[in-house]
């Protein structure tokens, strides 16, 4: 979803992500990923610059909500993380915030299951280490940014993804930090095998109980 009500966060920003987005993804879609070879988000893209046409946008600065050029791009990167996730691609290089900000809100994802970018060090790549090409396709509609990865044949296995060992701690400073691990379960002519893709660890800004209402 792109415009997403959050604490704290003015809404002029979040349209000027539907922007960013539209301008980044003319860069991605329809990009064909051959055997071998190498995807990177930041090499296609570029530089998010005001001269492109991008816009202030939301990013997160050591926890703290900040503004700048070409912010919401992160969400581009969630979305390809999350289809690669489900594809015999291997990703290579990815990174997540090391702070958990907003509390989770019609979560339809488990926590985590993204990737973070800034330009240009903080990217998200994946190697196609198949014998077949692989097509990405991202569009925008009135509410959503959509994706899809097509396949030159039609794949033998099936991809899914598993959260385990969720769990909040307390730390003895006060605060609580959130831990999770995203496994990828491939299944393949009745046959199960296990990755673990990605292993996360971030410092809570928000408590993680419930406020009592009662006075």
């Amino acid at each position: 979803m792109i415009l997403r009500p959050l604490k704290d966060v003015e809404m002029y920003l979040q349209e000027n992500k539907r922007t960013n987005l539209q301008l980044a993804i003319q860069h991605i879609d329809k990009i064909v990923i051959q055997p071998g070879e190498t995807f990177s988000i930041w090499k296609l893209v570029g530089r998010p610059s005001k001269r492109k046409g991008y816009l202030e946008g939301l990013v997160l600065n050591q926890g703290q909500v900040a503004k700048d050029t070409g912010g919401g791009l992160c969400q581009l990167g969630n979305l390809l993380f999350w289809i690669f996730a489900h594809s015999p691609l291997t990703i290579t290089e990815r990174y997540r915030h090391g702070f958990d900000v907003f509390p989770d809100v019609n979560r339809k994802v488990p926590f985590g299951a993204g990737a973070t970018l800034s330009y240009n060090y903080i990217d998200l790549q994946v190697k196609n280490t198949t014998s077949q090409a692989f097509q990405i396709k991202l569009w925008l509609d009135e509410t959503h940014l959509n994706g899809q990865l097509l396949s030159e044949e039609k794949l033998t296995s099936v991809f899914t993804i598993e959260e385990r060992n969720h769990k909040m701690e307390q730390q003895v400073w006060g605060g609580y930090s959130r831990h999770n691990q995203i496994f990828q379960i491939i299944e393949t002519n009745h046959t199960i095998e296990e990755r673990l893709l990605v292993e996360n660890h971030a410092i809570m800004m928000y408590s993680p109980f419930l406020e009592s209402k009662l006075s």
